[in-house]
């Protein structure tokens, strides 16, 4: 069994990693396995609509070739998604947009790679557009038959600089039951 975290931040060490770092403890301690991947510094291409991950049906994006492409077959192998992202102007950073639009739709042309898989959003606000953010990364999760765990609240926290997410109580108790329930779940559907 095992989740992968991705930070959707344009920022390393940021917020948005942070906390994701706190799920993917809790994750760990509950005996899974975890792997991270960061966005940050690199390339990852809007999706072109090239068709070509119909064609193929091998999983991969065939119409770029960027730091994703290589990551597709690790993100693909694991049981559990956990998407971090800030808040840019209301949504999701462009990083993680591009993300899962060639993600979800090359699962979605390959039969449903992410079918059945559990996945469930971090987002990190500095004041605002917390909630849309959640229900963006939800859409996704949801239109590939992920299941989705609940947490105490919606899985958010708020924070400007560096740091100061970890220091929203509440934000960071929330996402620590977030990642119970990651793990509760796919221990239920995996074991």
């Amino acid at each position: 069994m095992k989740v992968m975290g991705v930070c959707g931040s344009p920022r390393k060490r940021g917020n948005s990693e942070q906390l994701l770092d706190v799920a993917l403890d809790v994750v760990r301690a509950e005996g899974i396995e975890t792997d991270k991947i960061l966005l940050a510094g690199k390339q990852i291409l809007p999706c072109t609509a090239c068709l070509r991950c119909r064609e193929e049906k091998d999983g991969l994006c065939h119409g770029r070739d960027d730091d994703l492409t290589r990551a597709l077959p690790a993100i693909y192998d694991a049981d559990g998604l956990l998407l971090a992202t800030p808040v840019y102007f209301g949504a999701a950073t462009a990083e993680m947009t591009a993300f899962v639009d060639r993600v979800g739709y090359v699962s979605r042309a390959n039969g449903g790679l992410l079918n059945r898989k559990v996945g469930a959003p971090i987002v990190v606000a500095r004041r605002a557009g917390q909630n849309f953010t959640v229900a963006q990364l939800n859409y996704f999760f949801l239109i590939n038959g992920m299941i989705v765990p609940g947490a105490r609240y919606w899985p958010i926290a708020f924070g400007g600089g560096p740091g100061e997410a970890l220091q929203d109580d509440e934000g960071v108790a929330t996402i620590q039951d977030l990642g119970r329930n990651v793990a509760w779940l796919i221990k239920k559907i995996y074991s």
